[in-house]
């Protein structure tokens, strides 16, 4: 490792420690429904889409009706993106005369983009029209991504106010999520990648001849607006088939920087925005400094591992799977990033990663990507963690449990074990499946412990949301668009409807006075606490499944063997 890759460590964690907590006030101040410098500008674009929806912004919705709404939305969404996949061959905005997409790769992608996975059993340059691309795929990142917040407002409210059954209206924070958060910062972000040269036009694309006498065709496309909202919705799904790795959609260092930036940038302001929404700003910077620590001591295991020498090819610092202009530190600031905030986009191949390296990448999300975690997502999903920790506290001091003055009873820990525990069972249960059924194994192109990490990762990216992928695995089959499609629908609502029945119970608790006994949820030892919960569920529930794929990986690779 040089002086070069550890100068652009720190400097990417220093602008992302120096922007995250003013962004995090900007956002709360939205939430909140104050008036910001935004408001000016676009307040009447807020009004005309109340108006045209017939939404009335004052009324309130208790849990079910919030859930209901959002249901409802979500399934709209997912119907439009599925019927615009099976009929873009007849619509415009297609110079390629691309074909329609089959029925079982429609619906994985329409649920892809709906629940902020992005998982991609497709080559974007090569599948999908412009008009699928823009019309159907990018809108839905930015309204998966509104929909995150939208939920995590939710909870926040549920946390703070008392004795009500209301906990806001799914529009309102839909709407003000959109349009006073995702959209400017895209639109600005967008600009400056066509800056950098990230394509955008509706152009056909160029039939050329290279230096050798062969013709190769070389794509356009409307990659800067889809390369900004993918990143700062922590949404993740490439215009092209490589991703972030393609020069079109991250030609330069500065793109590059940037939209590592913007992976966690939201996910971590959002942390800072909740310490302001319940009026502690300690709550906050706890909970963001478990998130920091978590995420660097992984991006350290991966540096060692990925620098160290390799039995088997006999140097280090492998670069299989990078972008040459890139190099390694680039490609593990970036894996670690887009798995510990639900992004998954890359600009590294994941599966050519070392086995620890992968293995990190694979564990960050099997922690239940609390760890900044998607836009909204994130924090709500933590904050499961963190009701479980308080009622685990409470238990050991021998008190009633409380957070911020509200009691935590069996209701908020039924659902809690549930929207912690579905995800889990999920992964293993499509892994196991999937590791017997012909049908499954015939998609491997790699045989042992990588082969099976191939599909516990697969179904760890499904149903955590994210949407990265070991990309040995050939997933565009019936069977895997199918049970993977399914991961992501379970993956996403058995989270969001427990947290939203949680918030609309603790909507209805009267808030207790803090005493000299209460335990604290703003300190060091309850950071320490809510670390270990969130290790040892991950640990507990995987160990066996990463002992048999990237951990004994590692060990061959020691010993000087391959399979």
């Amino acid at each position: 490792m040089e002086a070069n890759d550890v100068i652009q460590l720190i400097v990417y964690i220093a602008v992302f420690l120096l922007l995250t907590p003013i962004l995090g006030a900007f956002i709360a101040s939205v939430l909140m429904g104050k008036k910001t410098f935004l408001t000016p500008i676009l307040g009447w674009l807020e009004k005309a889409i109340y108006k045209f929806s017939g939404v009335n912004p004052s009324d309130e919705m208790n849990w079910k009706s919030y859930a209901k709404s959002l249901l409802v939305f979500n399934f709209l969404g997912f119907l439009f993106v599925f019927l615009l996949q099976l009929t873009q061959k007849y619509l415009p905005l297609n110079p390629q005369s691309l074909s329609n997409i089959s029925w079982d790769q429609s619906f994985n992608t329409a649920v892809s983009f709906m629940t902020n996975t992005n998982w991609q059993s497709y080559g974007g340059e090569g599948a999908l029209s412009y008009l699928t691309q823009m019309l159907g795929l990018t809108v839905q990142n930015f309204v998966s991504a509104a929909t995150g917040i939208a939920v995590f407002a939710a909870l926040v409210r549920g946390i703070k106010v008392k004795q009500t059954s209301k906990i806001g209206n799914f529009w309102v924070d839909l709407t003000r999520s959109t349009v006073y958060i995702l959209l400017p910062l895209s639109l600005v972000f967008s600009v400056v990648l066509v800056g950098q040269g990230v394509i955008q036009n509706f152009s056909s694309y160029q039939v050329v001849t290279t230096l050798e006498g062969a013709t190769q065709s070389i794509p356009g496309g409307l990659a800067a607006s889809q390369v900004a909202i993918k990143q700062l919705g922590t949404n993740g799904g490439g215009f092209f088939n490589t991703n972030s790795a393609h020069p079109f959609e991250n030609p330069t260092p500065f793109s590059n920087f940037l939209q590592m930036l913007a992976i966690l940038l939201i996910p971590g302001a959002l942390v800072f925005a909740y310490g302001k929404m319940v009026g502690s700003f300690r709550q906050g910077i706890t909970i963001f400094l478990v998130m920091f620590s978590v995420w660097i001591a992984g991006l350290g295991v991966s540096i060692v591992s990925e620098y160290s020498h390799n039995s088997v090819l006999g140097y280090s610092g492998i670069m299989e799977g990078k972008e040459t202009r890139l190099g390694v530190i680039n490609s593990l600031i970036w894996s670690t990033a887009t798995t510990v905030a639900s992004n998954g986009s890359v600009n590294s191949m994941h599966s050519s990663l070392s086995p620890l390296s992968g293995g990190v990448a694979l564990f960050n999300m099997l922690m239940g990507e609390v760890i900044f975690g998607g836009v909204g997502a994130g924090m709500y999903g933590m904050l499961l963690f963190v009701l479980l920790t308080v009622f685990l506290s409470g238990l050991m001091v021998g008190r009633s449990p409380e957070y911020l003055g509200k009691k935590i009873e069996f209701y908020e820990m039924k659902w809690t074990l549930f929207g912690i525990l579905a995800p889990c069972a999920i992964i293993l249960l499509g892994t196991a499946v999937s590791s017997v059924l012909p049908m499954a194994l015939s998609s491997l192109t790699n045989k042992g412990p990588h082969g099976f990490t191939e599909i516990l990762y697969a179904f760890t990216s499904a149903a955590a949301n994210n949407g990265s992928a070991f990309a040995g695995l050939n997933a565009n089959t019936p069977y895997f668009n199918i049970l993977l499609g399914l991961s992501m629908l379970i993956g996403r609502f058995v989270v969001i409807l427990p947290v939203l029945a949680i918030a609309g119970n603790l909507a209805t608790k009267k808030i207790t006075p803090t005493s000299s006994g209460t335990f604290a949820t703003d300190t060091f030892t309850f950071g320490v606490l809510l670390v270990g919960v969130i290790l040892i569920v991950g640990a507990l529930t995987f160990l066996p499944a990463l002992f048999l794929g990237p951990i004994v990986e590692h060990f061959l690779i020691l010993n000087g063997q391959t399979f």
